[in-house]
């Protein structure tokens, strides 16, 4: 893959540069990398269409960027230096606003102790998508407690996004599936499971047992199933 950079004279091997995340480098079309991809992300979690989530700087992005950085007061030239790449980060990092959803966790349920960002939000209902979708609702929560199970776990990585991201953990990230546009009940699920519901009785795996081949997966003692997923600790 050839890569277009600008600003830079010096050669970045193109590994770093896929590996790089937002704020590290400037960026302009028609670069990419994963912190294109983390860029439209955030783009879209806060309201501002960049077309597909790729992680091409494409027109549609450059145009989600100034209209961003005119609604912020920044000069609007599409560029993604390290001042609009710090105004983004700090607009998807304030905390959620748990309103009540559609469809409430049980009364029994205890507010979890993590502060959570709308991309932390963001993130989980991604998550949720990819990996439940066409589960019940409850299915869709279940998968939600796991993930933030893992997260207070600390065993899994020390942010939502890292224990999303950890190599192999979640199919959806390896095939793709992750960065689907979630519907709304992935989000209302990702909020029930932030606000304290978790169906999977303190899960840190779960699988299909259907289709799973890994033999030391079926080692963990499963503790309850939804859906066409078991869950075990």
């Amino acid at each position: 893959m050839i890569l277009t950079l600008f600003f830079f004279s010096t050669v970045i091997p193109e590994r770093e540069i896929q590996a790089a995340y937002l704020g590290e480098r400037p960026l302009a079309p028609p670069m990419q990398g994963y912190d294109v991809r983390q860029l439209q992300q955030n783009l879209s979690c806060l309201g501002f269409s960049p077309g597909s989530i790729d992680g091409i700087f494409g027109p549609q992005t450059l145009a989600a960027v100034k209209q961003f950085q005119s609604r912020q007061g920044l000069p609007a030239d599409g560029l993604v230096g390290k001042q609009t790449a710090d105004v983004i980060s700090a607009a998807v990092s304030k905390p959620v606003q748990n309103d009540p959803a559609p469809q409430q966790a049980p009364a029994s349920a205890t507010s979890r102790s993590a502060l959570f960002s709308r991309r932390d939000l963001e993130d989980l209902a991604h998550l949720i998508h990819g990996e439940a979708r066409g589960e019940s609702y409850e299915g869709k929560v279940a998968v939600a407690a796991v993930a933030l199970n893992r997260l207070e776990s600390k065993e899994f990585g020390n942010t939502l996004n890292e224990v999303i991201f950890q190599p192999g953990a979640f199919t959806a990230v390896s095939d793709g599936q992750y960065y689907l546009k979630p519907d709304a009940s992935s989000y209302q699920a990702a909020e029930a499971a932030m606000r304290g519901w978790d169906p999977s009785e303190g899960a840190i795996y779960y699988w299909n047992p259907v289709t799973a081949t890994d033999q030391w997966i079926w080692s963990r003692p499963i503790v309850k199933a939804i859906g066409r997923h078991v869950f075990a600790k």
